[in-house]
């Protein structure tokens, strides 16, 4: 379906999808890890041609690591990143911050949550305990403040985290962009709300009148969604509870160091077919 065929509709091709995102944007991926990523957009994103890209992810692994071996993304706001199970560590990723390819601000997972909150709440900064021991706090410059009530604690004041786009892989999603996801929602609600622009990939399409039936699944309401693309098995390599699980196979195919093997994942990724 073509949002030119309809235009009532929030629904684009894929390749539209993508086009709503600009070089040297910061995008926020949902999902985690392996599972209910947007990683048909993130492969679409390659096809484009797209460069200079900041990349916002709690737990990102086979996204962040496909773009950085693509030379896609130049900047990254993450906590911990790897491919989880059997595969370890994320190569091009660990490459990319090693040869200084990829700037990295480095966070734990719930600083930055702390920082997607913040420009979620319209506020400067959100306070954040835990911090207290690590690097990480004099790394990134984070001031630290004592608590104004008199308990004598202090926390560490996180800035703000506003990304350009925000995308997420959800299970359905209506015409009119209203979002539903089965299973865990990992950081993918406050993404959508922290984030200037949200675009969704979703598994199927579902009648407006199912989301009303059930309204408490809705994750993302269609008034925050600027599109939607349909891709069956969008999360391909990875899961998307509870439609299908890993291709592991595929994922360790992906990490042969081939200099062909970046063009045969693309080539044999579930979107091209369509």
């Amino acid at each position: 379906m073509n949002s030119k065929e309809n235009p009532a509709t929030k629904v684009v091709a894929l390749s539209e999808l993508a086009a709503r995102i600009h070089d040297g944007d910061s995008v926020a991926l949902g999902g985690s890890f392996l599972h209910r990523g947007p990683f048909a957009l993130v492969r679409e994103l390659i096809r484009a041609g797209r460069t200079g890209l900041e990349i916002v992810k709690q737990s990102p692994g086979y996204d962040i690591d496909l773009l950085c071996r693509a030379g896609v993304v130049k900047r990254a706001r993450t906590g911990i990143v790897a491919l989880e199970g059997n595969f370890g560590l994320a190569p091009w990723y660990r490459r990319a911050v090693e040869t200084h390819a990829l700037e990295l601000e480095e966070h734990a997972c719930a600083t930055l949550t702390a920082g997607l909150r913040a420009a979620a709440f319209g506020v400067p900064f959100q306070p954040v305990g835990g911090v207290h021991g690590s690097d990480l706090a004099e790394l990134n410059g984070w001031a630290k403040i004592d608590d104004p009530y008199g308990s004598g604690e202090a926390v560490y004041a996180i800035p703000a985290v506003r990304p350009d786009v925000a995308v997420i892989q959800a299970n359905e999603a209506t015409a009119e962009g209203d979002a539903r996801v089965f299973g865990t929602t990992h950081w993918d609600r406050i993404m959508t709300r922290a984030a200037r622009k949200v675009l969704v990939v979703a598994e199927r399409l579902a009648d407006a009148s199912e989301f009303e039936a059930r309204p408490e699944l809705t994750l993302v309401p269609g008034f925050l969604v600027d599109a939607v693309s349909i891709v069956p098995r969008g999360a391909w390599p990875g899961s998307c509870w509870p439609d299908y699980g890993v291709d592991y196979d595929s994922v360790s195919a992906y990490l042969d160091t081939d200099e062909h093997t970046l063009d045969d994942h693309l080539a044999a990724a579930p979107e091209v077919s369509r």
